[in-house]
């Protein structure tokens, strides 16, 4: 069967608010006779088929294979670099850049256990740079999972993504490809992983959520 297509829940706010704005001005349009009301109407109208398409929230069937990492995000490998990490130590930090057009949902990439959740506010530069990783608004989860594997997974908001989606609580079991949070509009989300991480991926990739293999624990 084709992947399901549904609506993010974290979209139904905005969704209604648009809706009623266009349907506001479809009314209007008919009571009032003005060219304006009309293409406002019309913008609208296509603003909130925007607004549906950005806020999809496909069903994903994950790779049955429990050793393989997967990504926890759609979009492009803009950055792969070591790091020194105030959890893990010498790590690995693997940065996804999500477009308007890749799907906002984030994902377990494992079997897992939350450890801890902190959120930093901050500032709202570009995704794609580099410096988002460490200056933007973001949340930070740091994982362990069912081998005592730490990695952490990072949702960092964008120059237009100013809402960060947290479901995670610390002690919460999370299954590989459960959802776990949501960014609004164009982001980034960091992995960050511990020496004995493997690599997969290369910068330029592109990865899938719940399909593409980032990596493997050694």
């Amino acid at each position: 069967m084709r992947n399901l297509i549904k609506i993010a829940p974290e979209g139904y706010s905005i969704i209604l608010v648009v809706s009623l704005l266009c349907l506001f001005s479809y009314c209007a349009s008919i009571f009032f006779n003005y060219s304006w009301i009309s293409l406002l109407s019309l913008y609208l109208f296509y603003f909130l088929l925007i607004t549906f398409y950005f806020f999809r929230d496909p069903i994903r069937k994950i790779i049955s294979n429990d050793d393989f990492f997967l990504s926890p995000a759609d979009g492009r490998i803009v950055d792969i670099k070591p790091v020194d990490d105030s959890e893990l130590g010498k790590s690995t930090k693997i940065s996804i850049f999500l477009s308007f057009f890749n799907v906002h949902r984030q994902w377990a990439p494992l079997n897992a256990t939350v450890i801890q959740t902190s959120y930093n506010p901050g500032k709202f530069f570009g995704a794609f740079k580099n410096k988002a990783s460490e200056k933007n608004e973001q949340t930070s989860i740091l994982f362990c999972d069912e081998h005592k594997n730490h990695f952490k997974i990072k949702q960092i908001a964008g120059f237009v993504a100013r809402r960060i989606v947290n479901h995670m609580n610390p002690n919460l079991d999370v299954s590989k490809g459960e959802k776990i949070g949501f960014i609004k509009f164009g982001s980034r989300v960091d992995i960050i992983v511990p020496e004995n991480f493997k690599v997969k991926v290369k910068k330029g990739m592109k990865v899938k959520g719940c399909k593409t293999v980032i990596g493997i624990y050694l």
